[in-house]
């Protein structure tokens, strides 16, 4: 490891491990989460700055964690250079489309992170384990998924792609939670519900998925997600690893003076309408 290598390495790492059997300190939680977003913010210059293309594909278990590590990417980055992209139900012209057409609109431009949270991806797990496309279609997609991805590789597009694991004691847990917080009750669809009773199945079409679709030019990384706070950690950072960057930080800004009031009147106050103060 290059001695450049290793100072960035420092500046991204949480210093001693923490006992993993231990909860994540809170304090250590967040200070290290400022750190991994501010280099996230670096990431995102040099991406502009090179004009690079990249795809981070989020797969995983229902109430895995997915959300909560896409939330805390973008929440510092600018949405016209890193968004993200959560399509609904297909319509039905889109269901008569070849599959990935309805993907192909939501790639990136240069000097742009695409975020896909879940992806073409639907049809290797909900799509087939709830009987949504036939048996032709998903073994045509198990074949094509991966000449798909060698091509977008070979267009020069950073393909990233990561699957968040929870045990099924974690996601019971999860799931309770959301029952009992209604400002949480909107997370677990009908659908979530149906993929609880169908645990095994989606086990087997993971492991079918990654059988196919775990390809040198785009492998799958694994999160451990059954503790929140350290996969959003360990994703970050690994994204972070994956990408070489530069510090393309700007000199530090200086406001100009504001125009001076040369006989500019404001209109009443009384003509506007303002948002009532109730707090």
């Amino acid at each position: 490891m290059s001695k450049k290598k290793k100072n960035k390495d420092e500046k991204i790492t949480g210093g001693p491990k923490n006992n993993k059997n231990k909860k994540l300190n809170k304090k250590f939680y967040e200070k290290e989460l400022q750190k991994l977003q501010v280099e996230l913010v670096k990431l995102q210059e040099w991406i502009k700055e090179k004009g690079l293309k990249v795809v981070v594909i989020f797969e995983g278990r229902d109430a895995a964690g997915k959300g909560g590590v896409i939330k805390r990417i973008t929440q510092s980055l600018n949405p016209r250079i890193c968004r993200v992209v959560a399509l609904g139900t297909p319509t039905e012209k889109e269901k008569t489309q070849w599959y990935f057409q309805r993907y192909v609109p939501h790639l990136p431009a240069a000097g742009e992170m695409v975020l896909f949270d879940r992806s073409w991806y639907n049809r290797a797990g909900v799509e087939k384990v709830m009987g949504f496309c036939t048996d032709e279609e998903y073994r045509e997609f198990l074949r094509s998924c991966p000449e798909f991805e060698r091509m977008l590789v070979r267009s020069g597009i950073k393909l990233i792609k990561y699957y968040f694991s929870v045990s099924d004691e974690e996601q019971e847990r999860r799931f309770q939670a959301r029952i009992h917080d209604r400002t949480k009750r909107w997370k677990l669809s009908p659908m979530d519900l149906e993929s609880r009773k169908r645990w095994v199945e989606y086990s087997k079409a993971k492991d079918e998925m990654f059988a196919h679709t775990d390809i040198k030019q785009a492998p799958w990384y694994v999160v451990n997600a059954d503790d929140k706070k350290r996969a959003r950690l360990n994703t970050i950072h690994h994204l972070l690893s994956m990408i070489p960057y530069e510090d393309l930080t700007p000199e530090p800004i200086k406001l100009p003076p504001r125009q001076k009031n040369k006989g500019y009147i404001r209109p009443p106050i009384t003509d506007q309408t303002f948002v009532p103060e109730i707090y």
